[in-house]
């Protein structure tokens, strides 16, 4: 499988911004995807995922409540609603998939991404 992820950009503080990452290869509807992130000088850590049926989503603290995960399978495509942006989202997201189930752990991810770098300004 391989994933593209795009909709990264430069905002200001309160924007909305939304990422996709787009699949190819493999059985896309089979796939838990997550949207991980990372600072520099930080580990990966879990954004938002969402379970191969689209009937479980995770959500990191710092992210709850203003982004939303969601899949299209027909279009083979996950999607990252990033509302109420704040500087301290500011990070490169990467997309990554793993067989059926989330998981936090970005250790349980097969497939991954090359990341989108999103910077939100003050």
């Amino acid at each position: 499988v391989q994933l593209q992820a795009s909709g990264g950009g430069l905002v200001q503080a309160g924007s909305s911004l939304r990422l996709s990452c787009a699949a190819s290869g493999g059985t896309f509807s089979l796939y838990a995807l997550g949207w991980f992130r990372r600072v520099p000088g930080t580990e990966r850590e879990l954004a938002a995922g969402i379970s191969w049926n689209g009937l479980s989503t995770l959500y990191g603290d710092s992210v709850k409540g203003r982004f939303i995960i969601s899949r299209d399978n027909a279009k083979k495509t996950v999607y990252l609603q990033m509302n109420s942006l704040k500087p301290e989202d500011t990070a490169v997201y990467y997309c990554a998939a793993r067989s059926y189930r989330n998981s936090w752990s970005p250790g349980d991810y097969t497939y991954w991404g090359q990341g989108t770098l999103v910077t939100v300004s003050s």
